[in-house]
């Protein structure tokens, strides 16, 4: 039980129900390939498990900018829809700024869609996070 990294193909494939959730347009082959990619790349997957079911997932990288300093960004955080509001998240968070501080990051931070409404209360009012900017982009 509690937070651990999945490293492997084999775990990746175990938690890919749970990231689709968050991720809907990903097929278990791009999200294998992705993971290949990403992991090279610095990002990092954790999985909270309970009874040996994956209940939560946190995506993240560290990265380093002029505005920011050293910091994580939370690329993916999704809890089982099936377990929702029962403080799954709020842990894995919770792990993700412990560990932040362990790796000499000075800020946790992350982007959610729009629509996100519960998402953005659960940051900002349990969480204690702050709306610091806008995400644009323009699509390639």
């Amino acid at each position: 039980m509690g937070v651990m990294e999945l490293h492997n193909k084999k775990d990746w494939i175990k938690a890919f129900p749970i990231m689709k959730q968050l991720r809907n347009q990903l097929t278990q082959a791009t999200y294998l390939t992705m993971m290949e990619e990403m992991k090279q790349n610095g990002y990092r997957l954790f999985a909270y498990e309970e009874e040996g079911d994956i209940v939560a997932l946190a995506g993240v990288i560290i990265d380093t900018c002029f505005a920011w300093g050293r910091y994580v960004w939370v690329h993916d955080l999704v809890t089982n829809e099936h377990v929702r509001s029962q403080g799954y998240g709020r842990r894995m968070l919770q792990f993700i700024e412990e560990w932040g501080k362990e790796q000499n990051c000075e800020q946790v931070a992350l982007s959610s869609g729009l629509e996100k409404e519960l998402a953005h209360q659960f940051y900002e009012h349990k969480m204690g996070y702050k709306r610091k900017s806008y995400v644009f982009r323009i699509m390639l």
